[in-house]
This record gives structure tokens, sequence and C-alpha cells, in this order.
């Protein structure tokens, strides 16, 4: 059994696992409220920034960030808001990574698998190739 202290509140749970690490189920339903929130905020607003969504909603920009990465928000196509790429810094509206740079990663690792290598011919056994045993 993994009991751990919840990072919001300190009480002491049994942590099974998920998407918000180190939060009790309490602290989890809350972050799911003010998830609802945000995104009912965005819906309404949609011009709105995340620094003005983050005063409005009460939910720090490091957590809308978070579900940004997370793609559970998207900006909308036409919107001047974006989160940087973490490999180029190019403004993007979700995810962690612009188009580009996944096209980059996806090239640079299906070429990291080595192409297997024909087999080598087998030769066959010459007569005087054989063992054999003296009696």
């Amino acid at each position: 059994m993994d009991v751990r202290n919840c990072r919001m509140c300190g009480s002491l749970y049994n942590y099974i696992g998920g998407t918000y690490r180190n939060l009790c189920p309490q602290c989890i339903k809350k972050m799911e409220d003010k998830f609802e929130e945000v995104k009912k905020y965005i819906e309404d607003n949609p011009g709105a920034s995340i620094s003005v969504v983050s005063m409005e909603c009460d939910v720090s920009p490091d957590q809308i960030q978070r579900w940004v990465r997370e793609d559970r928000l998207v900006f909308a196509d036409d919107s001047p808001i974006g989160i940087p790429c973490e490999r180029c810094g190019t403004m993007i509206k979700s995810g962690r990574f612009c188009d580009q740079c996944k096209m980059n990663m996806t090239n640079s690792f299906s070429q990291a698998y080595e192409q297997p290598k024909e087999e080598p011919k087998k030769i066959s056994p010459d007569k005087s190739a054989r063992i054999r045993f003296m009696k």
C-alpha cells in the first residue's frame, strides 16, 4: 500500500496513480471542478488571455498551461494566445511540440531503429568438413 501526503491539503491518502500526481481524491475533485470552471469561462470569453482566465477563475497560470500541454484545453486557431513549443519555442495552440518538431522527432526516432540485416546465406556442408569419430 502506497500512502502519501497530498500536495495541496497535506492529508494522508492511499496513492493509486492518475493524472494529478500526489493529490488526494478530494483535491482531485476540486481540480476537476476548477477545470470545468476554466473551460466554461473560456467558452464564454474566447479572447481571454491566460492571466485573465487565471484571475477570474482563481487558478494558477501554470495549471492552465499544464492543461493546455495535456491537450485538455486548446486555444482557437484565430486566437493570438499560445504557449511555446518545448523544443524550438514556436507558439502553439496545444500540446508540447509544434508540428515541425513532431515531424523531426518522428523521423529521428524511425531512423534510430536499425534496419534488419540480411541473413547470411547458409553454406551447404562440405563432406570433408564433417566431424568424424574414431573407433
